[in-house]
């Protein structure tokens, strides 16, 4: 335990060590970032600026793509400024930040998943009594429980982290993740790794049950549709949300709930980036792509007057 020290700062080694890598990895990032950013302000503006999207699923969507790009915020930029000026440095009471912020985010994402799958199961299911039982007192409250329930969780984390001492400061990432950081640590850990698993799985795994008791009943009523049309018309609109829950959920089951034996840092840094980059990226477009309704509201707020209200 001699080698044991409270390091000032670590040292970010990135995606890549090859300098051509970097580079390409660099403009990859930039067009993630800069997509995922665009994209989901454009979703929330859209659904803020037409009256016929002021419903509990848009209310969500909204939600959900303020979450991503509050998510991809906390690592993206300070990658891309580490690359531009040739820093690699992040000091340890900024690494707990963005570890802090990191995790409350992606916490709060997977639960708010959750509560938009209830939300498509009692429109689907339940129509006749939908409006009734998602008013505006519930559906904020599925919003705002993810968000403290999430910040707590990632308050505990960031406590215990703060008190571990560690061998090297070399962490082999591009941003202050929780694994890496304990696997850097000369402390014991063990109680680190079991609220990984403790405050971590029921995250997942109470958000993924809700999803799944969500959606059972949701595909039986979809199947009993007489109408093809209809039945068609039900499946997408719950499409999107399941492109959503399968690249975000199998990505992250694989980096944090998988044996440790089974981890390589260039596997979990490939998942890292699906579903710290690309997932964000991709849910405005899912979402705009699958859903009329958005598809027109972004076609008004370009090509349109948004505060415009009809006669």
């Amino acid at each position: 335990m001699d080698n044991q020290t409270q390091v000032s700062e670590f040292v970010l080694l990135g995606l890549s060590q090859q300098p051509l890598q970097r580079q390409l990895l660099f403009s990859l990032s930039f067009i993630l970032y800069l997509s995922g950013c665009l994209g989901n302000l454009l979703t929330i503006l859209a659904i803020i600026l037409d009256p016929h999207l002021h419903s509990p699923m848009y209310f969500f969507i909204s939600n959900l793509s303020l979450l991503d790009i509050c998510f991809m915020s906390t690592t993206i930029p300070k990658m891309l400024v580490n690359h531009l000026c040739g820093l690699t440095t992040i000091s340890f009471s900024a690494c707990l930040a963005q570890m802090y912020f990191f995790i409350a985010f992606g916490a709060a994402d997977s639960m708010l998943l959750s509560a938009m799958a209830y939300d498509r199961y009692l429109a689907i299911c339940s129509p006749l009594h939908y409006v009734t039982i998602m008013g505006v007192l519930r559906c904020a409250l599925l919003v705002v429980i993810p968000w403290i329930s999430a910040n707590l969780i990632s308050m505990v984390h960031t406590l215990l982290m703060s008190h571990l001492s560690f061998c090297t400061n070399r962490i082999p990432h591009f941003f202050c993740d929780l694994n890496a950081l304990i696997k850097l640590s000369c402390s014991d850990t063990q109680v680190n790794e079991m609220l990984v698993l403790v405050l971590g799985g029921p995250v997942v795994l109470i958000s993924f049950v809700c999803i799944m008791a969500s959606y059972t009943p949701i595909a039986v009523a979809v199947w009993k549709v007489p109408s093809v049309q209809g039945r068609w018309k039900a499946f997408s609109t719950c499409g999107s949300h399941l492109c959503v829950i399968c690249l975000f959920y199998g990505t992250v089951i694989g980096v944090y709930f998988n044996p440790a034996s089974t981890h390589t840092t260039q596997r979990d840094m490939a998942a890292t980036v699906m579903y710290t980059m690309v997932t964000p990226m991709l849910n405005p477009f899912i979402y705009s792509l699958r859903n009329q309704d958005l598809k027109g509201a972004l076609k008004k707020l370009f090509i349109g007057n948004p505060f415009a209200k009809p006669l």
